[in-house]
């Protein structure tokens, strides 16, 4: 089938579904809630809807651990909802993709539980190995989520791997027959009206041959023997052949330790390309070292060195996909931004993204400007990551990494009214809700023509309707400065400048050689008023402007 690359006019809203709107009462967001929210995400300027696992699973890692790969929550609604949701959902003209989480299943899956049996054709859809001479562990390797690699199981006699929590068993791809259910899994969504997947740590799904020792690495060993591994390309190339390619279906892949040079490996645009558009999280590394429980001061410059480094190495070759939040991060107000300065620094963060070239992705209460919860104990995170991170320090050292760094701080209900439970339900709900829902929600923000949810309407608006902003260049301006980040988005027709300050005090900007912002109009402002000299403008607290100039 001939692909129409409607992506890369899409905007997408992301749910994660245990979060967003519970619509029958029990505590627990679902599907029913999503249905009620459906003109919400369209109002809002979405065009296309990434679902976080909706499949049955036990809950480990919230969903990422899949016990049936053909079926949708009872919790959620099951089947008959989400069907309603995906028909509701292209009735407004929005696409709709479903996570595939094929690395791992859970422990409950029906595969492992015969695999651990030895039940044909089962045996080998698992990772399984003897231990060593002395009882050791098969190899060295680290879960991503803390401890070992490799969990002993007294049924099969032997230990399977997981690179994430052990309740998560990592398939064995090079198991031709594997790949076949997989292929039966995209068919059997894609048939049902899915446009497509976005494919979770899917770049660790080839492992080299052997299962080596990592002798390099201090921590998170084995991840240069599984990342990108041996046979990846192989894999992908025979998902694209056999399925995918028979469809005008989107692909994206999350990506742990990418860069735009290996991302080109995948995603550079001709018939045959393995994906559409790559996750990559050196863009969420501006105040930690590679993973965000190991956290370092803000650094605008190598925020802005990723960025640019993005833009200009996949122009011209492939496409990038934007974010700044999602289910795997702390909200990012509380990480780039100011929680003093909420709305400026919200508005801020979603012009120095909104208008790079690639397809943004809007993470659900990010378009509120939603902010990380304030947790006061362990027992007040659930996420099984954070759990099991950094547990060899004190409780108040890792109470202060994970109130920047936890995962659980995305998944707090949706702040929905000031109303009981920030009107996420009428019950009480399984997780926290934030206390500054009587100050953050989307009740009072929509009559707000100010509000961050309506900056966010009016900036997804702008990049819709303005073409240069879909085809044309980058070039960034002041790379050393510290506290702005200024880029230009141009073609022969028009030009777009981008100015963020990215401080709580004020700063001169100086226009940059080559650019005179009298000649441009001011399309985009957090402030109300904008005043300007030829030369520049003083910039207030977290202020950002966008200006076009047409050159026709």
């Amino acid at each position: 089938m001939d692909k129409t690359y409607w992506y890369k006019d899409a905007v997408f809203y992301q749910i994660w579904p245990r979060s967003f709107k519970d619509g029958d009462g029990d505590g627990m967001g679902d599907l029913y809630g999503v249905l009620e929210k459906l003109d919400y995400i369209r109002d809002l300027g979405c065009t296309a809807i990434w679902f976080s696992p909706l499949y049955p699973s036990p809950g480990v890692d919230c969903g990422y651990d899949v016990s049936d790969y053909m079926d949708i929550s009872g919790e959620f609604g099951g089947m008959e909802a989400f069907r309603k949701v995906l028909e509701g959902a292209h009735e407004r003209g929005m696409k709709v993709i479903m996570d595939l989480v094929v690395n791992h299943t859970s422990t409950e899956h029906e595969w492992f539980l015969k695999s651990r049996q030895r039940i044909d054709p089962y045996t080998d859809y698992y990772i399984w190995r003897d231990p060593k001479a002395g009882g050791r562990l098969p190899n060295n390797w680290d879960s991503m989520f803390g401890g070992k690699a490799w969990q002993w199981d007294d049924v099969r006699g032997q230990y399977y791997l997981h690179l994430f929590a052990p309740e998560q068993a990592d398939l064995n791809m090079d198991n031709p027959l594997v790949r076949e259910e997989i292929k039966k899994i995209m068919t059997f969504w894609l048939d049902m009206g899915v446009d497509g997947f976005r494919e979770d740590v899917i770049t660790f799904i080839s492992k080299r041959e052997g299962l080596p020792d990592d002798k390099l690495l201090p921590a998170s060993k084995g991840i240069f023997h599984y990342s990108h591994g041996p046979r990846l390309h192989e894999y992908l190339s025979e998902f694209r052949r056999d399925v995918l390619g028979k469809y005008d279906c989107l692909v994206l892949a999350e990506a742990p330790l990418v860069t735009p040079k290996k991302a080109l490996e995948y995603i550079t645009e001709s018939d045959d390309n393995e994906l559409d558009m790559m996750i990559q999280f050196e863009t969420m590394c501006a105040d930690c070292l590679f993973v965000d429980y190991v956290r370092m001061p803000f650094s605008l410059r190598k925020l802005k060195r990723r960025f640019s480094s993005w833009q200009k190495s996949l122009e011209g070759k492939g496409w990038n996909m934007l974010y700044l939040e999602n289910h795997d991060h702390s909200r990012v107000v509380s990480r780039y931004g100011s929680e003093e300065f909420r709305g400026e620094s919200a508005k801020l963060l979603a012009c120095c993204y909104l208008f790079q070239k690639g397809t943004p992705f809007i993470f659900q209460g990010q378009e509120l400007g939603m902010i990380n919860y304030p947790a006061r104990t362990l027992e007040d995170y659930q996420d099984v990551q954070t759990l099991n991170t950094r547990t060899s320090l004190s409780v108040q050292r890792r109470l202060r990494i994970y109130s920047k760094a936890s995962r659980d701080h995305a998944r707090t209900p949706v702040q929905w009214s000031g109303k009981k439970h920030a009107g996420f339900s009428e019950a009480e709900p399984w997780f926290h809700v934030n206390p500054g829902y009587t100050e953050i929600n989307a009740e009072d923000q929509q009559k707000d023509p100010q509000s961050v949810l309506n900056f966010y309407r009016k900036a997804v608006e702008l990049r819709k309707s303005i073409p240069v902003v879909k085809n044309g260049s980058y070039r960034e301006y002041m790379p050393l400065s510290g506290r702005f980040y200024v880029y230009e988005r141009y073609d022969t027709d028009a030009s777009l400048v981008v100015i963020c300050r990215f401080s709580s005090s004020p700063g001169r900007f100086r226009a940059p050689k080559g650019i005179d912002l009298s000649e441009y109009e001011l399309i985009l402002s957090n402030y109300d008023d904008a005043p300007l000299t030829k030369r520049g403008f003083d910039a207030r607290s977290w202020e950002c402007r966008v200006y076009l100039k047409n050159n026709k």
